[in-house]
């Protein structure tokens, strides 16, 4: 089924397209949430002023969204856990933990599914990316470290963020 898109879908495409999707896909998801209609001829008149009208927001939330995208690119997340001799965790970090701890560290509320990332199982460094608009998706370090173990000299920072062991999920 063809649709044409009228807002940003994920891994989909930008307003204005016209895509062709699964019928399920379509009738299912996409059109009772207001994100597609019909690829009808009479739609397709409208395609172009969607797309401009479109381009236009994207280019407004991109502005906005930059200050956003360089305080979350310069931020270091820091997460003590308990952890066995091979490195695993007893438990992980997970998507919910990661959002809640960029809220306290910069004040900025990012929903926990534009994580890109799977819950963190090892210790280690990781770099994690926050998918804020369809064109801006800034990574941010994040440091899981074992619980006792004191933090290399290098990555400690004055306003370290760590979570107690208590509160790694179990998985």
């Amino acid at each position: 089924m063809k649709v044409l898109l009228l807002k940003d879908v994920y891994k989909l495409g930008h307003a204005g397209d016209v895509k062709k999707v699964a019928d399920g896909y379509a009738r299912n998801y996409l059109i009772p949430r207001g994100l597609a209609a019909l690829a009808t001829a009479g739609a397709l008149v409208h395609a172009e002023k969607v797309r401009n009208a479109a381009t236009q927001l994207r280019d407004k939330m991109n502005t906005e969204m930059g200050a956003v995208a360089e305080k979350l690119g310069a931020l270091t997340l820091h997460f003590t856990a308990k952890a066995g001799e091979t490195g695993k965790l007893y438990g992980s970090i997970t998507t919910q933990m990661i959002t809640d701890a960029i809220k306290r560290e910069s004040g900025v509320e990012v929903d926990r599914r534009n994580i890109g990332h799977q819950p963190l199982r090892e210790l280690g460094t990781y770099k994690v990316q926050v998918r804020l608009t369809a064109d801006i998706t800034p990574s941010m370090k994040v440091i899981v470290h074992r619980e006792g173990s004191e933090v290399e000299a290098e990555e400690a920072k004055p306003a370290e963020t760590t979570v107690p062991a208590e509160a790694v999920t179990q998985a």
